[in-house]
């Protein structure tokens, strides 16, 4: 039995050899342009982390503070009591009145030079000249004191805003992330070499008019998978990104660790794009007779549990994304359905007796 065997374990050896290596050759690819790679992959919670950030600003922004009157003061306030004024408009004040106190010496020290009066005209000049630099210094002083209180209030928004951030806890962390989404990378380059090497293995036990099928096998499988991706990149992870920062973000302050998401992002982008490969396995497994229409009709009930099942363990702890997942996918069973049908339909008397039977019940 062994001897029967071994062929088929050298030659399963053999193409996973090839698969190894050609992964090796697209992570050494990869790893060359990590930083981009790297770039796509962060994008999506980047986005996720500015949306909610923009929804607590205006949040805070629309928050409206009532002040609460001290206890120990009276309750009653004189209507004529006046409001105090901030030292920035009591600054620009005084610099006014410096400013015309300036110009009512200067106008006095020229009446006096006129009148021959030079010795108190010298002393009003002087006077001037100190009103000058008075109103110069106010002004100044009113300035800061303007700048000062902006500063304040910027500090206070910037206190008040969204400080998401995405962080590492590790000292080598983004080396070792480097390393994940390389790998990751490598994988999908990879992927049409890999099916084919798929192929190769099985294409033995197949005959002549079944073995000319590699092509359409190696490229409906690779553009499903990267359908499969893609959708879970533009249409998946931005509603679960953002729901789960969300929720919570309005008492805690998000920060991401970047190798747990890494690894969540991958797992969440190999699940679509295996399960985006249901037709094209529904498809081939129909070529080789395994099933029929009706077996994948009468076992439709069973896979919409299994579709939830496995949406729910793929993908984030919330019930949007788990949707998400297993709306398309339920799609899917549907096209495969209607695949097989097309490839491998199940005999006529075989339909017409479960017609019966559902007549008779």
């Amino acid at each position: 039995m062994f001897s029967d065997l071994k062929p088929h374990l050298a030659e399963l050896r053999k193409r996973l050899g090839l698969s190894v290596l050609s992964i090796f050759v697209m992570f050494v690819v990869a790893f060359i342009f990590h930083n981009g790679i790297l770039t796509w992959v962060t994008q999506p919670l980047n986005d996720a982390l500015t949306e909610v950030g923009l929804m607590i600003e205006s949040k805070e922004k629309g928050t409206w503070h009532v002040d609460v009157p001290d206890s120990n003061a009276s309750t009653t306030t004189p209507a004529t009591q006046a409001k105090p004024k901030p030292a920035a408009q009591l600054s620009l004040e005084a610099s006014r009145s410096a400013d015309k106190l300036q110009a009512a010496l200067t106008q006095a020290s020229e009446t006096s030079i006129k009148q021959q009066n030079a010795a108190l005209g010298a002393l009003l000049k002087e006077a001037a000249t100190a009103a000058k630099e008075t109103a110069t210094s106010t002004k100044k002083l009113s300035q800061a004191l303007q700048d000062l209180n902006l500063s304040k209030e910027i500090k206070s928004v910037n206190d008040n805003t969204f400080g998401g951030m995405i962080t590492t806890h590790q000292v080598g962390g983004a080396f070792f992330v480097a390393l994940k989404v390389s790998f990751f990378a490598a994988i999908l380059a990879a992927l049409p070499f890999i099916l084919y090497q798929l192929w190769l293995f099985i294409a033995p036990g197949l005959y002549n008019n079944e073995k000319k099928m590699v092509i359409p096998f190696v490229i409906g499988g690779s553009v499903m998978f990267f359908i499969g991706v893609l959708f879970a990149y533009y249409v998946v992870t931005p509603f679960g990104f953002q729901f789960l920062i969300t929720f919570g973000s309005f008492l805690y302050t998000p920060l991401i660790n970047i190798e747990d998401y890494v690894g969540f992002f991958t797992k969440i982008m190999m699940g679509f794009g295996v399960a985006f490969e249901l037709p094209v396995f529904a498809y081939f497994l129909a070529l080789l007779g395994m099933v029929t229409d009706r077996t994948l009709i009468d076992f439709f009930k069973y896979a919409v549990i299994i579709i939830f099942v496995g949406a729910a363990l793929l993908t984030p702890p919330d019930i949007l994304t788990q949707l998400l997942m297993a709306a398309p996918l339920i799609l899917l069973y549907g096209i495969s359905i209607l695949i097989v049908r097309a490839v491998n339909p199940a005999p006529k008397e075989d339909a017409d007796e479960d017609e019966e039977d559902t007549q008779t019940a």
